[in-house]
């Protein structure tokens, strides 16, 4: 259910999820700040006419104050999954949100939507999740000045993302054959817009207020299943080699030193730890979600249809 129109700052609304929520943001009316260091990464909103793109450095604590000063609500999204010289997952998640706290509270914003991950816990196993603890610390610190709301995804896909279709592409290049390193994680992926519609129902409803969402697709699934899964959808061979983990551990740390960091270290340590839901937050948000058997077909482009492009489901 839509509620009032709002004025709404959305930090990281250039990304792949940031892109579908704006989105969705605008056709429900609201105003959207979308903040953005490089306007040319945010030409793709500019056709929507409730959306602003404002270019500003978001971790500098002044540019902060001047973007939520007279919002109704802020969402943060702003996330990395590999480290990139002075880019660190401290600075980015942690010191971000705690930035983002001190701005709300000068400029009396309350309402705040954080996007964090499932398992994050200042005591996880990767630097990553820690980072994302430590940025649900903070602002759960700051309950006394804040409505906000937590959303903790398991994997995300949909068309752009950087799941399926970095596999997909990795099975292209290799014929098939992928050696894979913890071939036995477990993950419940979660539809980009299923994500997005997590936000949009708790954006206006109060009872949201002060709690955590998790947020998880139907199924279960293995890692090396979710690869097949994303094989099958592509019309792609899938030859899967699983790696013992000392040679996962040995490929991760291969492959953080590549262009791109295909998988890292950290990566092969958030892997450790099982992304599924103890607890269904998209039921207690009223959301059935969709399995990725319904969507991959629409947007992995198969040999058979090269250069394929089918419109966002």
């Amino acid at each position: 259910m839509v509620g009032e129109p709002m004025n709404i700052c959305v930090l990281g609304g250039t990304g792949f999820v940031g892109t579908a929520l704006v989105n969705r943001l605008a056709r429900d009316g609201h105003w959207v700040v979308v903040p953005t260091r490089n306007p040319e990464h945010g030409q793709h909103l500019r056709v929507l006419p409730t959306v602003e793109l404002a270019t500003a450095n978001v971790h500098d604590p002044s540019a902060l104050d001047r973007l939520v000063t007279g919002m109704d609500a802020v969402i943060n999204l702003v996330g990395i999954l590999n480290e990139h010289g002075r880019c660190t997952f401290q600075l980015v998640h942690a010191a971000l949100a705690q930035k983002l706290v001190a701005a709300l509270k000068a400029a009396r914003v309350r309402r705040l939507l954080q996007m964090s991950a499932l398992g994050a816990d200042t005591g996880a196993p990767s630097r990553y999740l820690r980072s994302k603890g430590e940025a649900e610390a903070h602002i759960r610190a700051a309950a006394a000045h804040l409505d906000f709301t937590i959303l903790r995804p398991s994997v995300i896909f949909g068309p752009g993302d950087s799941l399926t279709n970095r596999f997909a592409n990795l099975l292209r290049l290799s014929g098939g054959f992928l050696p894979l390193a913890r071939p036995q994680a477990r993950f419940s992926p979660v539809y980009v817009h299923d994500v997005t519609e997590a936000f949009a129902r708790a954006l206006s409803d109060r009872k949201t207020h002060g709690q955590s969402y998790e947020l998880c697709g139907p199924q279960v699934m293995t890692l090396e299943q979710l690869v097949r899964t994303t094989a099958q959808a592509a019309g792609l061979r899938c030859l899967l080699l699983g790696l013992p983990d000392p040679i996962g551990r040995l490929q991760a740390a291969l492959l953080g030193a590549l262009p791109g960091k295909p998988l890292t270290l950290d990566n092969f340590r958030s892997l450790t730890l099982d992304s599924v839901c103890a607890d269904s937050g998209c039921e207690r948000l009223g959301i059935a979600p969709r399995t990725m058997a319904q969507i991959l077909p629409g947007y992995l482009p198969s040999p058979a249809t090269p250069g394929n492009s089918r419109a966002m489901a």
